[in-house]
């Protein structure tokens, strides 16, 4: 895995995510989930595009089940774009990179305008 991506917990959900000063995008996944394998290589591309603009991280749901939980979160992969600690979009199951992108481009849009 990319040493871009950061993998986070359940006890560094708050300050690694909801804390950041950049937009966040967050992959829920497993190990075992085969639409997670096809996302892996996708989502270290893109982290390495917006490196220094946002923060791609990953949360294995089986070892981390309480962030999760509290975020209604029912399938994987799914995706979760943070902008100062609110979520700002969602995405559930694979991804193409194009429509990832367009998600991310938009939330730097918007922040750019604050």
């Amino acid at each position: 895995m990319s040493e871009r991506i950061k993998q986070v917990t359940d006890a560094s959900y708050q300050q690694d995510v909801l804390e950041s000063q950049e937009p966040v995008v967050v992959d829920f996944w497993a190990p075992w989930c085969g639409p997670c394998r096809m996302m892996a290589p996708v989502f270290e591309e893109l982290a390495d595009e917006y490196a220094g603009k946002v923060t791609f991280v990953k949360m294995n749901v089986d070892e981390n089940p309480l962030t999760p939980g509290k975020l209604g979160i029912r399938g994987i992969p799914t995706l979760v774009i943070y902008v100062d600690g609110e979520e700002a979009d969602r995405s559930v199951g694979f991804v193409p990179k194009p429509l990832i992108r367009r998600k991310v481009e938009a939330v730097l849009a918007e922040t750019e305008g604050k």
